[in-house]
């Protein structure tokens, strides 16, 4: 599986061409599964949001990027549709797009629906995470960032990269997330983290982490 973690989605063209790469041919020839699930989760979670992430309205650029198709692969439903229906839609597509919301709302229904044992067996496919759909790829969200709790109480996410992430650097949109809750959260982390703004993303193939930016980010 090859990562593209935004803050934000497809915001600039240095993202852009980050995306390109790891799809390894044109947006347009290119099928998408598109995971509304976080944007369910949390205390902020609306039915407006998941909407606005599968039609494209959203403000972050994913489902609108002139994909071939676009499929919507909703966690909750995994369970009871069986792995019989649902993995070959999954290693048909050559991207999934998650949406942004509650990384532990997420990671707790990746986990339940089957999709994070899969992921990992599937090197050829493209994630793009939107805000938690990237947080959630950490071992840990971070006490500081975790309002819904999975059974247990735990912080933890999937641990399918070695780093966390604390989005939304600055923004001046979204109360508490300065460089200085930044600091404050990485302080507590116990593993190496970054924390990045809207006009930057992370790319991970095969280990290798490269920070893609036209903004503003630091690492801990």
């Amino acid at each position: 599986m090859k990562l593209l973690l935004t803050d934000s989605g497809i915001r600039n063209p240095s993202i852009h061409a980050a995306l390109l790469d790891l799809l390894g041919k044109p947006i347009a020839e290119c099928t998408a599964l598109c995971i509304p699930t976080a944007g369910y989760g949390g205390s902020w979670g609306d039915p407006t949001g998941p909407w606005r992430f599968i039609s494209g309205q959203a403000p972050s650029p994913m489902t609108g990027l002139g994909w071939k198709s676009v499929g919507v692969l909703e966690l909750t439903a995994l369970p009871s549709i069986g792995p019989e229906r649902w993995v070959p839609w999954v290693r048909e597509a050559d991207v999934l797009l998650a949406n942004g919301g509650d990384a532990l709302y997420l990671a707790h229904w990746m986990r339940e629906s089957g999709l994070a044992e899969l992921l990992p067996s599937l090197p050829d496919l493209v994630y793009v995470g939107l805000s938690a759909g990237s947080m959630v790829m950490g071992p840990r969200v971070g006490e500081q960032l975790a309002d819904w709790r999975p059974p247990g109480g735990s912080d933890g996410a999937l641990g399918l990269v070695d780093f966390s992430i604390f989005p939304h650097l600055g923004s001046p949109t979204w109360e508490g997330f300065s460089p200085a809750a930044a600091e404050h959260w990485a302080a507590d982390l116990g593993c190496p983290g970054y924390a990045i703004d809207q006009e930057t993303a992370i790319k991970v193939v095969d280990g290798v982490v490269e920070v893609v930016s036209e903004g503003t980010w630091r690492t801990f």
